[in-house]
C-alpha cells in the first residue's frame, strides 16, 4: 500500500483519481493538487459520494518548481503521477529529483512557445534520475502509453522482428457540439495543425498537416476517415523497436470537425503567436481554448465508442505475419463509472495501472524509462480488469490502405 500525489484536475485528473480511489490495496492515501482549488475539492466530492474514500486536496503552481518541492515534502508520496499540462513536465521532474520521489505522466514535455513534440528534454534527465536511484516512466496514457506497451508485447510474444507499425486512433463519440475537442483544446489543436510526420527506412518524413488519409474500417465503429499525423510515440518506439522500418500514427476527424478547424486556422485563431488586444498581449489559440466546451463537460453528453489500436507486420520463425492489436471503450459506459468520456478513461485507466506496475515492483529501475522499454505482460495482464479490455487478431496481410 503506497500514498500517491496526482498533479492536474482535468479530465485524465478525474479519471487517474476516481481509479486509484477504486484499488486501496495498492493506492493507501491519494492526494489531489492543482492550480484552481475548486476543482480538485469537486472531483474529491464525487469520489467520496461514489467511492466513499476520501481524497485530499492541495493546490500547487505546477509551474513552480519550489511550491511543488514544499507540497511533495508535506505529501511525502511514494510516487507522483503528473496529469497536469505537458509544459509542465520538467518542472514537476525537477521536483521529484529534489525530493526523492518517483515519477510518471502521460504525454511528453512541449515548450509553450513552440509546438513541438520531442522527447530530448525529459531523456536529457536519464543522468540525473540514475544517479539520484529514481524511476521515471514517461508517456503512459493509451497513445502514447498502451499502443506502445502494445508494440512492445508484439516485439515480445509474436514476432521475431517487426518491420511496420501502423497505430490507429478513432473517436466513435458524438457530444452534440458543433466544435469541441475531447482533451485540452490547445494541446489538441497545436498537435492536429503540425505538420504530419512519420518514420520510414531510418529517417523521418514529412508532409502537409492532414494531408494524406484514407478509409478503415473499425470493429465497432464502422467506417472512418484516418489521417495522417505525426504523435509523439512514434520518436521513442522507433529508437527502441530494434530494426522497424516504417512507423506511422493515423487519427479520424469528421468533415464537420475539419470545416471548423480550417476556418478557425485561416482566420488565425489557432495560432500561438502572442498578438495585441486592446493593450494586452493575448495568444489567439489560448483564447480559442477559452470560449470552447471544457472537455471535461463533455462526459454526460457523449455517446458512441473509441478503438485504438496497432496493426503490426513483421517475421516470425522466418514467416510474414500480421497482427491488428486494439481495444474498444464505450463512452456512456466510462460515465456511469467515473463521470468521464471514453478520452480521458483511455488515458487516466493506463496511467494508474503504471502506478500499478511500479507500486508493485513490475517495473522497477533508476533513470528515464518510456513504457516499449519495460515488461508489457504484467501491465496488460491487469488493464482489461481496470477498466480496458483489449483482443488481438492474425490479419491474413496488413489492410491495403496501410500498405
Amino acid at each position: 500500500m503506497s500514498r500517491v500525489l496526482i498533479i492536474g484536475a482535468g479530465g485524465v485528473g478525474n479519471v487517474v483519481a476516481f481509479k486509484c480511489a477504486m484499488a486501496p490495496e495498492i493506492f493507501s492515501d491519494i492526494w489531489l493538487a492543482s492550480r484552481t482549488l475548486s476543482k480538485v475539492e469537486k472531483i474529491a466530492a464525487d469520489i467520496k459520494e461514489k467511492t466513499g474514500r476520501t481524497v485530499k486536496t492541495a493546490k500547487v503552481d505546477a509551474d513552480n518548481v519550489t511550491d511543488l518541492v514544499k507540497l511533495i515534502r508535506e505529501v511525502q508520496p511514494k510516487l507522483v503521477i503528473n496529469v497536469a499540462l505537458p509544459y509542465q513536465d520538467l518542472t514537476i521532474m525537477d521536483a521529484c529529483l529534489e525530493t526523492g520521489v518517483h515519477y510518471l505522466d502521460t504525454a511528453n514535455y512541449e515548450p509553450p512557445d513552440t509546438a513541438k513534440f520531442e522527447y530530448k528534454w525529459q531523456w536529457a534527465y536519464q543522468e540525473k534520475f540514475q544517479k539520484a536511484g529514481l524511476m521515471a516512466v514517461l508517456g503512459c496514457g493509451f497513445d502514447p502509453g498502451v499502443t506502445n506497451i502494445f508494440t512492445a508485447h508484439m516485439q515480445k510474444v509474436h514476432f521475431d522482428s517487426i518491420e511496420t507499425l501502423d497505430i490507429l486512433d478513432a473517436n466513435g463519440g458524438d457530444h452534440g457540439y458543433h466544435f469541441a475537442t475531447n482533451f485540452n483544446p490547445e494541446i489538441n489543436i497545436r498537435e492536429i495543425t503540425a505538420a504530419a510526420r512519420h518514420y520510414e527506412n531510418g529517417e523521418w518524413k514529412e508532409s502537409s498537416a492532414l494531408s494524406t488519409h484514407h478509409t478503415f474500417n473499425f470493429d465497432k465503429i464502422g467506417d472512418k476517415e484516418i489521417y495522417l499525423m505525426y504523435h509523439e510515440e512514434l520518436e521513442s518506439l522507433a529508437k527502441n523497436i530494434k530494426g522497424m522500418k516504417r512507423a506511422r500514427f493515423w487519427m479520424t476527424f469528421s468533415e464537420k470537425y475539419l470545416t471548423h478547424l480550417r476556418v478557425l486556422e485561416n482566420v488565425g485563431m489557432t495560432s500561438i503567436e502572442p498578438i495585441n488586444f486592446e493593450g494586452k498581449q493575448i495568444v489567439p489559440l489560448q483564447f480559442l481554448k477559452a470560449v470552447l466546451p471544457d472537455p471535461a463537460s463533455l462526459g454526460p453528453r457523449t455517446k458512441g465508442k473509441t478503438n485504438i489500436g496497432c496493426v503490426v507486420h513483421g517475421t516470425k520463425n522466418g514467416k510474414k505475419k500480421t497482427m491488428y492489436i486494439y481495444q474498444i471503450c464505450d463512452h456512456e459506459e466510462c460515465w456511469k463509472e467515473v463521470r468521464s468520456q471514453a478520452i480521458s478513461y483511455t488515458t487516466g485507466v493506463p496511467a494508474v495501472t503504471g502506478a500499478m506496475m511500479m507500486l508493485q515492483g513490475h517495473w522497477k529501475g533508476a533513470g528515464v524509462f518510456n513504457v516499449e522499454q519495460l515488461d508489457p505482460t504484467p501491465f496488460l495482464n491487469v488493464l482489461g480488469a481496470q477498466g480496458l479490455p483489449w483482443q488481438e487478431v492474425e490479419l491474413p496481410e496488413v489492410p491495403a490502405v496501410l500498405k
